[in-house]
């Protein structure tokens, strides 16, 4: 069996890895791959910690956090598309829709 510290452990470095990707990257598409890496991350930890206390609530979770992002995933990736087709560009510093 493996110690739950691992879990932790893995799920921070990938946590860290996403926070990275939206830190670093300019690009619309990997910060949202990078955000659904930190929500994975998330996921990871309810589950390790769900599977150490012997309690389903954290896979609950998980299953509404997993939901959530697949409808955050649909919403965003039309917002891309439909920015790449105004703008022709997705990177994050050459999109202004915002500014007056």
């Amino acid at each position: 069996m493996v110690p739950v510290n691992y879990y932790l452990i893995v799920a921070a470095i990938l946590f860290a890895l996403g926070v990275l990707g939206v830190l670093i990257r300019r690009n619309a598409l990997i910060i949202f791959m990078s955000i659904e890496l930190m929500l994975n991350a998330v996921n990871l930890t309810f589950v390790a910690l769900a599977r150490h206390l012997h309690s389903i609530d954290g896979q609950i979770f998980v299953f509404f956090i997993m939901t959530v992002a697949a409808a955050e995933v649909a919403v965003g990736l039309a917002i891309i598309i439909s920015v790449f087709r105004l703008k022709g560009t997705i990177h994050v510093d050459e999109i202004n829709l915002l500014r007056g």
